[in-house]
């Protein structure tokens, strides 16, 4: 069932829960590379009051101290770990470097660019790469179906146009990341433009292959399934009105895109025409990567560190199942 645990233990349905899992959880370790950032210097110190994150500050040392200064964070100062580093370079190397040695649980990007960041971890030298692909996962606050609860959005930060094979990857990536949220059988809809399948829209093609490959149980601990438009993905008088019958159709728990632009547009949409929150995190890697718009508020970035933490420890969780 969507949104219980088999266990018996609600799912995380708000932001307010995300947080309150991950402090419970105890603060992680959270190298923030080019840490010279207004918003992600205050996101930090709020985390660490929170007991979400202990901030590692990867930069420009006189530059990052002069900033925190500056706003007041004292508590920051005495706390977080500083690590030297020249050039956005560096610091992005530094920074997977520590991740790889296990001095760091989570990466956070602060002034820098996201492929600046994603360059240095996905070198054959960073010693974070899985053999996976990386691909982001926004969750944010939905309250069409009356009820307040966490909706994840993949990916619109990272693949372009993705293969079906890519997208493969993606919705196990995804499922991975519902799990942690404690969502253990999550209902993944597979997004187009239409519920039918036809073969002038590619996406529609793919959704029904991937439905054919949940239905094999090649993803395991979900349900997965498509083509959905937005409509009847989320609500479910649109589903009925439709005559779509199947679990996943109203009861979304993720919503898969088929390419970068219709990530970005939605998730840009729920949260500046939805007033939502959000948080995100790129799957695939050795440890969670997290990779905030520089718009983001300082509130999002909290979110996505304390996703992040929840995540991390998810992955302690499965490489010691796996054991």
């Amino acid at each position: 069932m969507s949104g219980i645990c088999e266990s018996g233990a609600k799912a995380l349905r708000s932001f307010e829960d995300l947080r309150s899992a991950a402090q419970a959880l105890g603060a992680r370790r959270v190298a923030i590379v080019c840490a010279a950032d207004e918003v992600a210097l205050t996101a930090a110190a709020d985390a660490l009051h929170f007991g979400i994150a202990i901030p590692q500050l990867v930069g420009e040392a006189i530059k990052i101290r002069a900033m925190a200064e500056a706003l007041g964070l004292d508590d920051l100062l005495r706390t977080a770990q500083f690590v030297e580093a020249a050039s956005p370079a560096e610091a992005a190397q530094k920074a997977c470097a520590m991740a790889a040695s296990g001095e760091s649980d989570v990466l956070l990007k602060g002034h820098l660019r996201t492929d600046e960041l994603l360059r240095a971890v996905l070198s054959r030298e960073s010693g974070l790469r899985t053999g996976r692909l990386l691909s982001d996962v926004l969750l944010y606050e939905d309250a069409l179906g009356g009820a307040r609860r966490l909706v994840g959005i993949t990916d619109g930060g990272l693949n372009v146009l993705p293969t079906l094979e890519q997208k493969r990857q993606i919705v196990l990536n995804a499922i991975d990341v519902m799990h942690c949220i404690g969502i253990e059988r999550p209902n993944v809809a597979l997004m187009s433009a239409t519920e039918a399948v036809t073969e002038t829209i590619a996406s529609t093609v793919d959704a029904a292959a991937l439905t054919e490959l949940g239905e094999r149980g090649e993803f395991g601990e979900a349900l997965v399934f498509g083509p959905l438009a937005l409509d009847n993905a989320l609500l479910m008088s649109a589903a009925e009105a439709k005559g779509i019958t199947h679990p996943v159709a109203g009861r979304a728990d993720c919503l898969v895109v088929p390419n970068i632009e219709a990530g970005n547009l939605l998730g840009k949409a729920v949260k500046y025409l939805g007033h939502s929150q959000c948080a995100h995190v790129v799957a695939g890697a050795r440890v969670p990567v997290l990779i905030p718009s520089r718009v983001e508020s300082s509130d999002d970035k909290v979110n996505s560190m304390a996703l992040g933490v929840l995540f991390q420890a998810h992955g302690i969780k499965l490489r010691e199942a796996r054991r």
